[in-house]
């Protein structure tokens, strides 16, 4: 396939992964600092900016609104919710001929909606739900009408690469919350605590229930949001789109790093992982950064500028 075709499906991938989560992780941060009236609101707004990427200028803090305009609202950063949806839908169009017409209309429904400005008036919450099912409606119409062949493959992988790298960092936001145990919460915001509760038959409240969470959201094969999940998802689908047998190691830097990135993980108990989440989740982000760069490079090759030079007399 056209290589910018696939470029297209896997950041349509990525983009929409990112609106879905950054979407939980504001719904949680807006939960925490309404629950805790005690939290420094903008110290913890500064940090989470931080674990998603965007740090501050030395000295400038923000509140809980401008939080929402810059990872909710900006239509023009990739980072933000509105970025996002808005860049998958570009990418979306760019690859017309080989998305179905029902993802393109959900994606271009949308974000109308987005710019129509309606959804700024509207609370957090039902703003931030409101995207989830979107973004749901999304990776639904993706799989129910994809098949599955290279274009999938690229728009799973876009997605599972995101979805792990989000995953770390919705995470990593607990060591920047205010008091008290969030994993509950953390939980309900992937919408993993039922399926926690029935994997592990208890609470997820104490020493105890926190390791078993850092283990469930991290270290968890079955659940789909748990990184080491969305790492062998990523594995899957660059075999898949490279699946020449290999007697020695990879040549591929991308299969390398995210296998490196899985194994460190899957080795690691969750009381060492608990014990340095910050910069566990770093080292996962960095990671997914690294991969995903190593696929533009080796499926997304990028001519240089043609040169025009006079010619001899």
């Amino acid at each position: 396939m056209l290589s910018r075709i696939a470029e297209s499906l896997f950041w349509i991938g990525r983009y929409v992964e990112r609106a879905d989560a950054t979407a939980r992780i504001l719904d949680v941060h807006v939960e925490r600092t309404l629950a805790d009236p005690w939290v420094d609101e903008s110290a913890v707004s500064t940090s989470l900016l931080s674990v998603m990427g965007s740090p501050l200028e030395p000295g400038r803090t923000v509140g809980r609104r401008e939080l929402l305009e810059l990872l909710a609202h900006d239509p023009v950063s990739p980072s933000s919710i509105t970025g996002a949806l808005g860049a998958a839908r570009e990418n979306a169009r760019r690859a017309r001929e080989t998305v179905s017409g029902d993802m393109w209309e959900s994606l271009n429904t949308t974000w109308n909606a987005l710019a129509s400005g309606q959804w700024r008036a509207a609370s957090p919450h039902r703003f931030f739900s409101w995207v989830r099912e979107r973004t749901a409606v999304v990776s639904g119409l993706v799989d129910a009408t994809m098949s599955r062949d290279d274009s999938w493959h690229f728009f799973v992988l876009g997605r599972s690469l995101e979805r792990a790298d989000m995953t770390a960092r919705l995470v990593d936001t607990r060591a920047v919350s205010g008091t008290g145990s969030q994993w509950p919460l953390l939980l309900r915001s992937t919408g993993a605590y039922e399926a926690f509760l029935r994997a592990y038959h208890g609470s997820s409240t104490g020493a105890a229930g926190e390791a078993h969470a850092a283990e469930f959201l991290l270290l968890d094969r079955l659940f789909p949001r748990s990184v080491v999940n969305a790492l062998e998802v990523a594995e899957a689908c660059l075999d898949a789109l490279d699946p020449v047998p290999r007697r020695v190691g990879y040549t591929e830097d991308a299969r390398r790093v995210v296998g490196m990135a899985r194994t460190r993980l899957e080795f690691q108990s969750p009381e060492d992982l608990l014990a340095d989440l910050h910069e566990q989740m770093r080292l996962v982000t960095q990671a997914c950064s690294a991969a995903s760069e190593a696929v533009g490079m080796r499926f997304f090759p990028v001519a240089g500028a043609v040169s025009w030079t006079a010619g001899r007399s």
